[in-house]
């Protein structure tokens, strides 16, 4: 069950590599729960594959990695400069804790992209669901930016 959850969960992570082109891979840090490394992976002028290798520190402590299929609409709002888009989306999450814990994630957020640089801001809070070993319901949400090139 552990493996297979990791391979689906990497597979989640490389299905766009194919599509990439200059300026569409995002590094950078996130920070909230979980506080990790972010990549970010355009697949599409509105579609991404996101994801983290981070570090929990609710319940002792764990590590986890999650990746995410995204959606954004950017006409929601309106900027002088740059771009701002509402996403959502869904995904998975391997949690590395006494028990390894596999969880279906439904993120939510806001992403600002910076028009003279290659930076984005990203805002995004996280309803999960726990399906092994236990069912149990959850949230995360973190605060982060990447870098593109």
């Amino acid at each position: 069950m552990k493996r297979t959850a990791l391979i689906l969960i990497l597979m989640m992570a490389l299905a766009g590599v194919s599509f990439a082109r200059d300026g569409n891979i995002g590094l950078g840090l996130i920070f909230g729960e979980p506080s990790g490394v972010s990549f970010k992976l355009w697949t599409g002028k509105t579609t991404a594959i996101d994801g983290a290798a981070a570090w929990s520190f609710v319940g002792g402590g764990f590590f986890q990695v999650h990746s995410d299929l995204l959606f954004h609409n950017f006409n929601l709002f309106e900027v002088e400069k740059g771009n701002m888009a509402l996403y959502y989306g869904f995904g998975g999450r391997v949690k590395m804790a006494d028990q390894t814990q596999v969880s279906l994630r439904v993120p939510v957020g806001i992403s600002y992209e910076f028009e003279d640089t290659s930076i984005e801001l990203f805002l995004e809070v996280v309803p999960m669901l726990d399906l092994a070993p236990s069912t149990e319901a959850g949230i995360a949400g973190g605060i982060g930016f990447r870098y593109f090139f």
